[in-house]
């Protein structure tokens, strides 16, 4: 059966489950942010060391990204799939055992690589069921699961510490539990053909394509690598340092800082989402694709960037207002971006994604380790992060000035024209 034979319906149910394994994705990986500060007082832990916790994680994510993104052009989806989301969260369920530094380390290492797999599979999903008009909503709707995987894992955290050492090991043991019922959905719901390679001449008709050398060599390919690594500083230095921003640098509560991480996805949430519906509204509304995606992302942008203040804005109701836009700007800038990428080369989306990543993820790793020395030298956080924020609008400019576009019959500005 072709995605054809299904109904609009049945689309978004397998977006809906995409969005789960988001939200498992991120509730294994926010589990460590959110009791960082007892593990770093159990294992004696400093700033540096946790900042090389996040670089080996993207490290190996860097590694897994495009081996995966390989197996997702060449593999059946359907069955990819869970088997990396199996590997994630068994992984995700040891880190509850660790005893030291060093299993904590190989703990880090091994997740980071099998989450990569998410998102060559899941992007190579909603390519494969909705048309380019609607992959920016499909991908927020997608991307939104990280958000809620984020405003999940502070309240179960809430639930299981107690004053007594080690109780933060039975969270990772309870959310890569989880994985498991995910399979389950998915396999359930996802039966036919529609996530296969096509087979030999199926898209000959309706697709131009160029070869992978052609699409990672074009001008496009380019402009994602640098809006990637911009965006994914400013976010992953929010999302991995925020629960120590609120607890060291701006002396919060244990549990006014969980409390504040809740809202602060819940925002991003908002954020992402909003993000797909502006677009498909400016798309209805008779922009092309680029300019509606292209506009949503400046806005985003825009909302991001307003955490460059945060030197300057006291602890209290403004802080936390700004922090609460930022969150929602930063993470509506990732649908846009997937989508843009989506254009590229539909028969070489894994790979495309996988080198996305993996490019994203080398470079922009290191930076945890420079903002962990940075606030061990300077003793806070907040003008590490006023500088990250800024690093989305001035991919927006990019993204303006240099994604190429083609003019249809009649001279009107087209979408961007897939590079040959």
């Amino acid at each position: 059966m072709t995605a054809a034979a299904r109904n609009s319906a049945w689309v978004w149910w397998v977006c809906g489950v995409l969005l789960l394994a988001s939200a498992l994705n991120y509730m294994d990986r926010q589990a460590l942010a959110n009791v960082a500060p007892r593990i770093l007082a159990e294992f004696s832990i400093d700033e540096p060391r946790y900042g090389t916790l996040e670089l080996v994680f993207g490290w190996a994510f860097a590694a897994g990204a495009i081996l995966f993104g390989i197996l997702a052009d060449r593999l059946d989806i359907r069955w990819l799939y869970p088997a990396v989301l199996v590997a994630w969260s068994a992984v995700g369920f040891a880190t509850g055992y660790a005893t030291g530094y060093g299993e904590l380390l190989t703990c880090r290492l091994a997740l980071g690589f099998f989450e990569a797999g998410h998102w060559p599979c899941a992007l190579k999903t909603t390519q494969r069921l909705l048309p380019p008009e609607s992959r920016t909503l499909g991908n927020s709707v997608l991307q939104s699961g990280t958000a809620i995987g984020a405003i999940a894992t502070p309240q179960i955290i809430k639930l299981m510490l107690t004053d007594e050492l080690g109780s933060w090991r039975p969270v990772f043991q309870w959310i890569g539990g989880l994985g498991v019922v995910w399979v389950v959905l998915w396999l359930l719901l996802v039966r036919g053909r529609e996530l296969a390679p096509p087979r030999c001449g199926e898209d000959a008709a309706t697709t131009v394509d160029t070869s992978f050398r052609a699409a990672v060599c074009s001008r496009p390919f380019a402009v994602l690598v640098f809006s990637g690594i911009a965006i994914n500083v400013a976010w992953h230095l929010f999302r991995a340092w925020l629960p120590l921003f609120l607890r060291n640098g701006r002396g919060y509560s244990e549990t006014a800082m969980l409390d504040f991480n809740f809202a602060f996805h819940i925002a991003t949430d908002v954020g992402c989402l909003s993000a797909g519906f502006l677009t498909a509204f400016l798309c209805r509304k008779g922009l092309t694709a680029f300019a509606s995606r292209s506009v949503t992302y400046t806005v985003c942008a825009a909302l991001a960037a307003l955490a460059a203040f945060l030197p300057w804005i006291p602890s209290g109701p403004g802080l936390l207002v700004v922090m609460l836009l930022a969150g929602a700007g930063l993470l509506g800038l990732f649908p846009c971006n997937y989508a843009f990428s989506q254009e590229i080369s539909p028969r070489h989306q894994g790979k495309v994604t996988g080198l996305l990543a993996t490019i994203i993820w080398v470079t922009t790793s290191p930076a945890h380790v420079v903002f962990g020395e940075f606030v061990k030298q300077t003793g806070g956080y907040d003008a590490g992060l006023a500088a990250a924020a800024v690093l989305p609008l001035v991919a927006a400019g990019v993204i303006w000035v240099a994604w190429p576009r083609r003019r249809a019959a009649g001279g009107r500005k087209e979408h961007p024209a897939t590079p040959s």
